[in-house]
C-alpha cells in the first residue's frame, strides 16, 4: 500500500478530493464509492468546493453506497442513503438517479444484497472506493473475522461498532440497528482504486495493524495489502504508531506532482 501522511483532517480531505478530481477529469462518469461517518466529511466538502469553483466537472459522476443499516424506515435521517444524498449527492448538484445503494428496508434482504452486488458489476465496477477504518480494523461493516472473499451481505454489528455509532443517534445505543448490509471485502477489492482515510489518535493502532501487520481476517482492513492500487491517507495522529512513518513521508515527497495518489 501507498501511505500518505498529512498534517490534519482538512489536509487529508483536500488530498483525497484532489485524487477524485483528477479521476473525474480523465473519466467524467466515474463511479465513486463513498463512505459515511465523520471522517470523509472533509473530502466531500473539498470536492464540492472544487466543483463550485469550476475546477472539476462532476455533473456526470455516479455515486455508489458502501453499506446500509437494515430496518430503518424509508427517509430516516440516519439511514446511509439519506446521509449520502444529504452530504454528497445534493452538495455536488447531482440528480438522485446518479446514486445507487442497497435496499436496507427490502422484505428479502438477502436478495437485496445479491441484487446490489450485481448492480455494481453491471455499472462497470467502482472506479475509486473511499473507505474509513474502525477502531477494531473493520472496513465497511466487515467486522473482525469477516471472510476476505466475502460479497455484499447481511452482517451483525459488534457492540463496539454500535457504541461508536451511537453518536449519530443522540448517544442512544438502543436506536442503533443491530444488522446492516455491507459490501463484502471481496466486493470492495474489485474497485480499481481503494483510498482509506483515517484521522485521529484513536485510529492509530488499527492503521498500524492494517498497513504493517499481517493480512488477517481479524483486521479486515489488512486486506488492502492484497490490492494493486490501494492508498492510505492518514493524519499525523493516526500515523503515530507506524514504524515506517519516516519512510512513507520520504516516499510520497519524492513522487512527481502529476502522479497523484
Amino acid at each position: 500500500m501507498e501511505v500518505v501522511i498529512v498534517e490534519d483532517a482538512a489536509a487529508g480531505g483536500e488530498t483525497v478530493a484532489q485524487s477524485i478530481a483528477q479521476l473525474l477529469r480523465a473519466k467524467p462518469d466515474a463511479l465513486l464509492g463513498v463512505a459515511t461517518g465523520s471522517t470523509p466529511g472533509p473530502v466531500y466538502r473539498a470536492l464540492t468546493a472544487k466543483a463550485r469553483a469550476g475546477e472539476v466537472d462532476v455533473s456526470a459522476a455516479r455515486i455508489a453506497q458502501l453499506d446500509e443499516y437494515v430496518g430503518l424506515p424509508a427517509g430516516h435521517p440516519e439511514s446511509y442513503r439519506s446521509v449520502v444524498l444529504r452530504e454528497v449527492v445534493a452538495p455536488l448538484g447531482l440528480a438522485e438517479d446518479a446514486f445507487m445503494g442497497p435496499d436496507g428496508s427490502a422484505e428479502d434482504v438477502r436478495a437485496a444484497c445479491l441484487a446490489y452486488d450485481r448492480a455494481l458489476a453491471e455499472a462497470g465496477g467502482v472506479d475509486l472506493q473511499l473507505l474509513g477504518i474502525g477502531t477494531d480494523g473493520h472496513i465497511g461493516f466487515n467486522e473482525p473475522c469477516s471472510s476476505l472473499a466475502s460479497r455484499t451481505r447481511i452482517k451483525t454489528l459488534t457492540e463496539q461498532t454500535r457504541v461508536d455509532n451511537a453518536r449519530f443517534f443522540d448517544g442512544d445505543i438502543t436506536q442503533v440497528p443491530r444488522h446492516v448490509i455491507t459490501q463484502g471485502i471481496g466486493t470492495i477489492l474489485e474497485a480499481r482504486h481503494l483510498v482509506l482515510l483515517a484521522t485521529g489518535e484513536n485510529k492509530a493502532d488499527a492503521v498500524a495493524l492494517a498497513v504493517e501487520g499481517p493480512v488477517a481476517s481479524v483486521v479486515p482492513a489488512s486486506a488492502l495489502q492484497l490490492h494493486p492500487h490501494a492508498t492510505v491517507v492518514v493524519d499525523e495522529a493516526a500515523a503515530s504508531k507506524l514504524k515506517l512513518a519516516d519512510y512513507f513521508r520520504a516516499t510520497y515527497a519524492a513522487k512527481p506532482d502529476w502522479q497523484g495518489l
